[in-house]
Protein backbone atom coordinates (compact mmCIF):
# COMPACT_ATOMS: atom_id res chain seq x y z
CA UNK A 1 0.00 0.00 0.00
CA UNK A 2 1.27 3.47 -0.91
CA UNK A 3 0.81 6.04 1.86
CA UNK A 4 2.70 8.92 0.22
CA UNK A 5 2.46 8.81 -3.60
CA UNK A 6 4.92 11.66 -4.23
CA UNK A 7 7.54 10.09 -1.99
CA UNK A 8 6.95 6.70 -3.62
CA UNK A 9 7.52 8.14 -7.11
CA UNK A 10 10.66 10.02 -6.05
CA UNK A 11 12.07 6.87 -4.47
CA UNK A 12 11.24 4.40 -7.25
CA UNK A 13 11.67 6.48 -10.42
CA UNK A 14 15.54 6.30 -10.39
CA UNK A 15 15.24 2.50 -10.40
CA UNK A 16 12.82 2.64 -13.34
CA UNK A 17 15.22 4.92 -15.18
CA UNK A 18 18.08 2.52 -14.51
CA UNK A 19 16.00 -0.39 -15.82
CA UNK A 20 15.04 1.59 -18.90
CA UNK A 21 18.71 2.39 -19.58
CA UNK A 22 19.69 -1.27 -19.39
CA UNK A 23 16.85 -2.27 -21.71
CA UNK A 24 17.76 0.43 -24.23
CA UNK A 25 21.36 -0.76 -24.27
CA UNK A 26 20.55 -4.41 -24.80
CA UNK A 27 17.89 -3.70 -27.43
CA UNK A 28 20.20 -1.47 -29.44
CA UNK A 29 23.03 -4.02 -29.43
CA UNK A 30 21.54 -7.49 -29.76
CA UNK A 31 25.02 -9.03 -29.94
CA UNK A 32 25.84 -7.89 -26.40
CA UNK A 33 25.46 -10.48 -23.70
CA UNK A 34 25.06 -9.16 -20.13
CA UNK A 35 27.53 -10.14 -17.47
CA UNK A 36 26.36 -12.16 -14.48
CA UNK A 37 26.20 -9.02 -12.36
CA UNK A 38 24.18 -7.17 -15.02
CA UNK A 39 21.77 -10.10 -15.39
CA UNK A 40 21.19 -10.23 -11.62
CA UNK A 41 20.65 -6.47 -11.51
CA UNK A 42 18.26 -6.60 -14.48
CA UNK A 43 16.19 -9.31 -12.81
CA UNK A 44 16.07 -7.37 -9.54
CA UNK A 45 14.95 -4.17 -11.26
CA UNK A 46 12.32 -6.13 -13.21
CA UNK A 47 10.87 -7.65 -10.03
CA UNK A 48 10.96 -4.26 -8.29
CA UNK A 49 9.17 -2.57 -11.20
CA UNK A 50 6.58 -5.38 -11.33
CA UNK A 51 5.85 -4.91 -7.63
CA UNK A 52 5.61 -1.15 -8.11
CA UNK A 53 3.19 -1.67 -11.00
CA UNK A 54 0.89 -3.71 -8.76
CA UNK A 55 0.96 -1.08 -6.06
CA UNK A 56 0.51 1.84 -8.44
CA UNK A 57 -2.45 0.21 -10.21
CA UNK A 58 -4.69 1.23 -7.27
CA UNK A 59 -4.12 4.93 -8.05
CA UNK A 60 -6.34 6.28 -10.82
CA UNK A 61 -4.61 9.67 -10.60
CA UNK A 62 -1.40 8.45 -12.35
CA UNK A 63 -2.53 6.95 -15.70
CA UNK A 64 0.56 8.17 -17.61
CA UNK A 65 2.95 6.75 -15.03
CA UNK A 66 0.97 3.53 -14.97
CA UNK A 67 1.19 3.12 -18.77
CA UNK A 68 4.92 3.89 -18.68
CA UNK A 69 5.52 1.29 -15.99
CA UNK A 70 3.38 -1.32 -17.79
CA UNK A 71 5.47 -0.81 -20.93
CA UNK A 72 8.72 -0.99 -18.96
CA UNK A 73 7.75 -4.24 -17.21
CA UNK A 74 6.66 -5.80 -20.51
CA UNK A 75 9.97 -4.88 -22.15
CA UNK A 76 11.95 -6.27 -19.22
CA UNK A 77 9.95 -9.51 -19.28
CA UNK A 78 10.66 -9.94 -22.99
CA UNK A 79 14.36 -9.18 -22.56
CA UNK A 80 14.79 -11.63 -19.68
CA UNK A 81 13.02 -14.47 -21.46
CA UNK A 82 14.44 -13.81 -24.92
CA UNK A 83 16.78 -16.48 -26.33
CA UNK A 84 19.62 -14.78 -28.18
CA UNK A 85 21.73 -17.82 -28.95
CA UNK A 86 20.31 -18.70 -32.38
CA UNK A 87 20.35 -15.18 -33.93
CA UNK A 88 23.92 -14.63 -32.78
CA UNK A 89 25.10 -17.83 -34.41
CA UNK A 90 24.25 -16.32 -37.77
CA UNK A 91 26.70 -13.48 -37.20
CA UNK A 92 29.67 -15.30 -38.70
CA UNK A 93 31.88 -12.25 -39.10
CA UNK A 94 31.39 -11.21 -35.46
CA UNK A 95 32.17 -14.74 -34.34
CA UNK A 96 35.31 -15.02 -36.48
CA UNK A 97 36.76 -11.59 -35.70
CA UNK A 98 35.74 -11.38 -32.03
CA UNK A 99 34.77 -14.70 -30.46
CA UNK A 100 37.46 -16.86 -32.09
CA UNK A 101 40.50 -14.71 -31.18
CA UNK A 102 39.13 -14.20 -27.67
CA UNK A 103 38.88 -17.96 -27.17
CA UNK A 104 42.39 -18.37 -28.58
CA UNK A 105 43.82 -15.88 -26.09
CA UNK A 106 41.95 -17.42 -23.15
CA UNK A 107 43.67 -20.74 -23.83
CA UNK A 108 46.95 -19.38 -25.24
CA UNK A 109 49.06 -21.38 -22.77
CA UNK A 110 48.00 -24.56 -24.56
CA UNK A 111 48.97 -23.00 -27.89
CA UNK A 112 52.50 -22.36 -26.67
CA UNK A 113 52.63 -25.93 -25.37
CA UNK A 114 51.60 -27.18 -28.83
CA UNK A 115 54.34 -25.02 -30.37
CA UNK A 116 56.95 -26.46 -28.00
CA UNK A 117 55.94 -30.05 -28.77
CA UNK A 118 56.02 -29.42 -32.53
CA UNK A 119 59.37 -27.66 -32.26
CA UNK A 120 60.78 -30.63 -30.37
CA UNK A 121 59.60 -32.86 -33.22
CA UNK A 122 61.25 -30.55 -35.76
CA UNK A 123 64.56 -30.73 -33.92
CA UNK A 124 64.32 -34.51 -33.70
CA UNK A 125 63.51 -34.87 -37.41
CA UNK A 126 66.31 -32.53 -38.46
CA UNK A 127 68.92 -34.18 -36.23
CA UNK A 128 67.85 -37.66 -37.30
CA UNK A 129 68.37 -36.75 -40.96
CA UNK A 130 71.78 -35.21 -40.33
CA UNK A 131 73.02 -38.11 -38.21
CA UNK A 132 71.43 -40.85 -40.31
CA UNK A 133 70.56 -39.90 -43.92
CA UNK A 134 68.76 -43.19 -44.42
CA UNK A 135 66.20 -42.14 -41.80
CA UNK A 136 64.57 -40.02 -44.53
CA UNK A 137 62.50 -43.05 -45.50
CA UNK A 138 60.96 -43.08 -42.03
CA UNK A 139 60.72 -39.36 -41.29
CA UNK A 140 59.57 -37.91 -44.62
CA UNK A 141 56.07 -38.14 -46.03
CA UNK A 142 54.38 -37.43 -49.37
CA UNK A 143 57.18 -38.98 -51.44
CA UNK A 144 59.87 -36.52 -50.40
CA UNK A 145 62.19 -39.41 -49.59
CA UNK A 146 62.14 -40.67 -53.19
CA UNK A 147 64.34 -37.92 -54.68
CA UNK A 148 66.66 -35.13 -53.60
CA UNK A 149 65.45 -31.57 -53.16
CA UNK A 150 67.52 -30.45 -56.17
CA UNK A 151 65.79 -33.00 -58.39
CA UNK A 152 62.38 -31.80 -57.29
CA UNK A 153 63.29 -28.13 -57.74
CA UNK A 154 64.57 -28.82 -61.23
CA UNK A 155 61.34 -30.64 -62.11
CA UNK A 156 59.17 -27.86 -60.68
CA UNK A 157 61.02 -25.02 -62.36
CA UNK A 158 61.19 -26.79 -65.71
CA UNK A 159 57.41 -27.12 -65.76
CA UNK A 160 57.43 -30.90 -65.99
CA UNK A 161 54.69 -31.00 -63.38
CA UNK A 162 52.45 -28.52 -65.15
CA UNK A 163 48.91 -29.41 -64.06
CA UNK A 164 46.03 -30.12 -66.38
CA UNK A 165 43.03 -27.83 -66.50
CA UNK A 166 41.08 -27.89 -63.25
CA UNK A 167 43.80 -29.70 -61.33
CA UNK A 168 44.52 -26.73 -59.05
CA UNK A 169 40.90 -26.49 -57.93
CA UNK A 170 40.77 -30.23 -57.31
CA UNK A 171 44.08 -30.16 -55.43
CA UNK A 172 42.92 -27.20 -53.34
CA UNK A 173 39.72 -29.04 -52.37
CA UNK A 174 41.75 -32.12 -51.44
CA UNK A 175 44.08 -30.06 -49.24
CA UNK A 176 41.21 -28.41 -47.37
CA UNK A 177 39.63 -31.78 -46.66
CA UNK A 178 42.90 -33.48 -45.72
CA UNK A 179 44.17 -30.71 -43.44
CA UNK A 180 40.79 -30.35 -41.74
CA UNK A 181 40.74 -34.10 -41.11
CA UNK A 182 44.25 -33.95 -39.63
CA UNK A 183 43.26 -31.03 -37.41
CA UNK A 184 40.07 -32.68 -36.17
CA UNK A 185 42.06 -35.84 -35.45
CA UNK A 186 44.67 -33.83 -33.55
CA UNK A 187 41.92 -32.29 -31.42
CA UNK A 188 40.01 -35.56 -31.05
CA UNK A 189 43.11 -37.35 -29.82
CA UNK A 190 42.80 -35.16 -26.77
CA UNK A 191 40.31 -37.83 -25.65
CA UNK A 192 43.36 -39.97 -24.85
CA UNK A 193 44.08 -37.53 -22.00
CA UNK A 194 46.14 -35.49 -24.48
CA UNK A 195 48.65 -38.25 -25.25
CA UNK A 196 47.43 -38.70 -28.82
CA UNK A 197 47.54 -34.96 -29.43
CA UNK A 198 51.14 -34.81 -28.22
CA UNK A 199 52.10 -37.68 -30.54
CA UNK A 200 50.34 -36.08 -33.51
CA UNK A 201 52.03 -32.71 -32.96
CA UNK A 202 55.43 -34.31 -32.44
CA UNK A 203 55.08 -36.48 -35.56
CA UNK A 204 54.09 -33.51 -37.74
CA UNK A 205 57.09 -31.67 -36.34
CA UNK A 206 59.38 -34.59 -37.24
CA UNK A 207 58.19 -34.48 -40.87
CA UNK A 208 58.57 -30.72 -41.09
CA UNK A 209 62.01 -30.76 -39.47
CA UNK A 210 63.33 -33.55 -41.68
CA UNK A 211 62.12 -31.93 -44.91
CA UNK A 212 63.46 -28.54 -43.86
CA UNK A 213 66.87 -29.95 -42.97
CA UNK A 214 66.99 -31.84 -46.27
CA UNK A 215 66.27 -28.76 -48.40
CA UNK A 216 68.62 -26.51 -46.42
CA UNK A 217 71.47 -29.03 -46.65
CA UNK A 218 70.91 -29.28 -50.41
CA UNK A 219 71.06 -25.50 -50.87
CA UNK A 220 67.35 -25.12 -51.68
CA UNK A 221 66.36 -22.83 -48.81
CA UNK A 222 64.88 -20.17 -51.09
CA UNK A 223 62.71 -22.69 -52.90
CA UNK A 224 61.60 -24.15 -49.56
CA UNK A 225 60.61 -20.75 -48.18
CA UNK A 226 58.80 -19.83 -51.39
CA UNK A 227 56.99 -23.14 -51.39
CA UNK A 228 56.04 -23.36 -47.68
CA UNK A 229 55.39 -19.77 -46.60
CA UNK A 230 52.38 -18.81 -48.76
CA UNK A 231 50.14 -21.52 -47.32
CA UNK A 232 52.22 -22.67 -44.34
CA UNK A 233 52.03 -19.29 -42.60
CA UNK A 234 48.32 -20.03 -42.06
CA UNK A 235 48.18 -23.82 -42.28
CA UNK A 236 50.82 -24.53 -39.63
CA UNK A 237 49.33 -22.13 -37.03
CA UNK A 238 45.91 -23.67 -37.74
CA UNK A 239 47.21 -27.15 -36.95
CA UNK A 240 48.88 -25.78 -33.83
CA UNK A 241 45.55 -24.29 -32.75
CA UNK A 242 43.98 -27.71 -33.27
CA UNK A 243 46.71 -29.08 -31.00
CA UNK A 244 45.92 -26.30 -28.54
CA UNK A 245 42.32 -27.49 -28.43
CA UNK A 246 43.38 -31.13 -28.06
CA UNK A 247 45.65 -30.32 -25.13
CA UNK A 248 42.89 -28.26 -23.53
CA UNK A 249 40.57 -31.26 -23.80
CA UNK A 250 43.20 -33.62 -22.41
CA UNK A 251 43.90 -31.46 -19.38
CA UNK A 252 40.17 -31.11 -18.71
CA UNK A 253 39.80 -34.89 -18.79
CA UNK A 254 42.70 -35.37 -16.41
CA UNK A 255 41.34 -32.77 -14.02
CA UNK A 256 44.58 -32.62 -12.09
CA UNK A 257 44.38 -30.07 -9.29
CA UNK A 258 40.64 -29.49 -9.86
CA UNK A 259 37.84 -30.52 -7.53
CA UNK A 260 35.17 -30.07 -10.21
CA UNK A 261 33.33 -33.08 -11.58
CA UNK A 262 34.27 -34.23 -15.09
CA UNK A 263 30.99 -32.99 -16.54
CA UNK A 264 31.56 -29.54 -15.07
CA UNK A 265 35.10 -29.38 -16.43
CA UNK A 266 33.98 -30.35 -19.92
CA UNK A 267 31.10 -27.90 -19.82
CA UNK A 268 33.51 -25.12 -18.85
CA UNK A 269 35.71 -25.66 -21.93
CA UNK A 270 33.04 -26.78 -24.41
CA UNK A 271 32.46 -23.35 -25.93
CA UNK A 272 36.17 -22.70 -26.43
CA UNK A 273 36.73 -26.15 -27.95
CA UNK A 274 34.03 -25.64 -30.57
CA UNK A 275 35.19 -22.11 -31.29
CA UNK A 276 38.81 -23.16 -31.78
CA UNK A 277 38.08 -26.05 -34.14
CA UNK A 278 35.65 -23.99 -36.24
CA UNK A 279 38.28 -21.26 -36.42
CA UNK A 280 40.84 -23.84 -37.56
CA UNK A 281 38.47 -24.94 -40.33
CA UNK A 282 38.12 -21.35 -41.56
CA UNK A 283 41.88 -20.83 -41.59
CA UNK A 284 42.44 -24.10 -43.47
CA UNK A 285 39.99 -23.08 -46.19
CA UNK A 286 42.19 -20.07 -46.91
CA UNK A 287 45.39 -22.13 -46.66
CA UNK A 288 44.00 -24.70 -49.11
CA UNK A 289 43.12 -22.01 -51.64
CA UNK A 290 46.57 -20.46 -51.38
CA UNK A 291 48.35 -23.81 -51.64
CA UNK A 292 46.29 -24.93 -54.61
CA UNK A 293 46.47 -21.70 -56.60
CA UNK A 294 49.70 -19.97 -55.50
CA UNK A 295 52.17 -22.25 -53.71
CA UNK A 296 52.36 -24.63 -56.68
CA UNK A 297 53.69 -21.93 -59.00
CA UNK A 298 57.46 -21.46 -58.95
CA UNK A 299 60.12 -19.53 -60.82
CA UNK A 300 60.21 -18.47 -63.56
CA UNK A 301 56.39 -18.21 -63.46
CA UNK A 302 56.30 -16.55 -60.03
CA UNK A 303 59.40 -15.15 -58.28
CA UNK A 304 60.21 -16.71 -54.95
CA UNK A 305 60.65 -13.27 -53.40
CA UNK A 306 57.00 -12.47 -54.14
CA UNK A 307 55.80 -15.71 -52.58
CA UNK A 308 58.00 -15.25 -49.51
CA UNK A 309 56.78 -11.68 -49.02
CA UNK A 310 53.19 -12.82 -49.40
CA UNK A 311 53.68 -15.50 -46.74
CA UNK A 312 55.34 -13.10 -44.30
CA UNK A 313 52.51 -10.60 -44.72
CA UNK A 314 50.00 -13.39 -44.04
CA UNK A 315 51.88 -14.48 -40.93
CA UNK A 316 52.05 -10.91 -39.60
CA UNK A 317 48.34 -10.30 -40.19
CA UNK A 318 47.44 -13.61 -38.54
CA UNK A 319 49.55 -12.78 -35.48
CA UNK A 320 47.92 -9.35 -35.16
CA UNK A 321 44.48 -10.88 -35.68
CA UNK A 322 44.90 -13.54 -32.99
CA UNK A 323 46.62 -11.17 -30.59
CA UNK A 324 44.47 -8.04 -30.98
CA UNK A 325 41.14 -8.74 -32.68
CA UNK A 326 38.12 -8.60 -30.40
CA UNK A 327 39.86 -6.83 -27.51
CA UNK A 328 37.35 -3.99 -27.57
CA UNK A 329 34.38 -6.36 -27.43
CA UNK A 330 32.64 -7.47 -24.23
CA UNK A 331 34.61 -10.03 -22.31
CA UNK A 332 31.69 -12.44 -21.83
CA UNK A 333 31.83 -15.77 -23.59
CA UNK A 334 29.76 -16.32 -26.69
CA UNK A 335 28.78 -19.73 -28.05
CA UNK A 336 30.51 -21.03 -31.14
CA UNK A 337 28.53 -21.08 -34.38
Amino acid sequence: MILDLDRFLRQERPLWTELEGLLDRFEQNVAERPTVEEAIRLHYLYERASADLGRLATFASEPATLRYLESLVARAHGEIHEHRGAPHRLRLLHWFFVVFPQAFRRQVAFFWAACAITLAGCLFGGLALRLDPDSRHATMAFGHDQRTPSERVQAEESGKRAPVAGAHAQFSSYLMTHNTRVSVLTLGMGMTWGIGTVISLFYNGVILGAITADYVADGQSKFLAGWILPHGSVELPAILIAGQAGLLLGVALLGRGSRQALRSRLRAIGSDLLTLIFGVAMLLIWAGLVEGFLSQYHEPVLPYSVKILFGLVELTLLAVFLGRSGREAPAGRTPAP
